[in-house]
């Protein structure tokens, strides 16, 4: 599949909105995938048609890495040691902290109601009682196992950087979720592996001024796989929005 080229960006036409719309309304966070390789050459498809998403004075903060195979493997195993040692000695936690804060320090309404819902509603399907501490464990693990897929994505940003520029990241991140899912491959964006940057940037091959905003697991969704029926609720869009004339 080739990339289209638009010469004309102003005067160009999407001929199929519903295609678009799709794309869009068919992204979710997979959680399971098939073992099926993703080409090299559809992995560069994605990211270059992801570059064009916007950014503030046109700074695109983004650095990709893509781990597939053995160096996939070896950070998977790296970072699931990490996990278990931290079940086992909470305490090793401090050691993992996030490098920003991705969630409120303080939850309130209607946040924390939303996240609760997302948590019961996802381990509510697989059937994982409040309080099975094990299968919990296990599944938030599947994270550090990019749930089964063959690509893993690791997304970092220069530290010099200010917060608006991970308002730039999240267009970027949504655009390579959309591109993907254009070409039948499905995506998890990731804030778990936050904590674990000391183990990531050295791993990819990262300097020093940089820091991770996310991992994605990227790949063709296991469609027989039950995690991948939950569906997560929206607000209604007369609900957020505010008409001001």
């Amino acid at each position: 599949m080739s990339i289209p080229h638009i010469d004309q960006q102003v005067s160009a036409r999407v001929s199929d909105a519903a295609s678009v719309d799709t794309a869009i309304l068919s992204r979710f966070s997979a959680r399971a995938f098939l073992p099926q390789a993703v080409e090299r050459s559809v992995l560069e498809e994605v990211l270059q048609v992801a570059s064009r998403a916007p950014s503030g004075t046109n700074t695109q903060p983004w650095k990709v890495y893509v781990l597939q195979g053995a160096k996939r493997d070896e950070l998977v195993a790296k970072t699931c040691a990490a996990h278990d040692a931290i079940s086992a000695n909470p305490a090793l936690a401090a050691e993992y902290a996030e490098v920003y804060d991705y969630y409120p320090e303080k939850w309130v309404s209607p946040y924390i109601d939303r996240r609760r819902e997302c948590g019961f509603g996802l381990y509510g399907v697989l059937g994982i009682g409040k309080g099975d501490k094990d299968r919990m464990h296990a599944q938030h693990q599947q994270n550090f196992r990019f749930f089964d897929a063959p690509v893993g994505l690791v997304f970092t940003i220069d530290k010099v950087m200010g917060r608006g520029s991970l308002l730039d990241y999240g267009m970027f991140l949504q655009s390579v979720m959309l591109a993907a899912r254009a070409r039948g491959l499905h995506t998890c964006p990731q804030a778990a592996w936050n904590n674990f940057s000391k183990i990531i940037l050295p791993h990819v091959g990262a300097g020093e001024n940089e820091m991770v905003v996310c991992g994605m697991a990227l790949g063709y969704a296991d469609e027989a796989a039950l995690v991948n029926t939950f569906q997560t609720t929206r607000v209604k869009a007369q609900d957020f929005t505010h008409w001001v004339a």
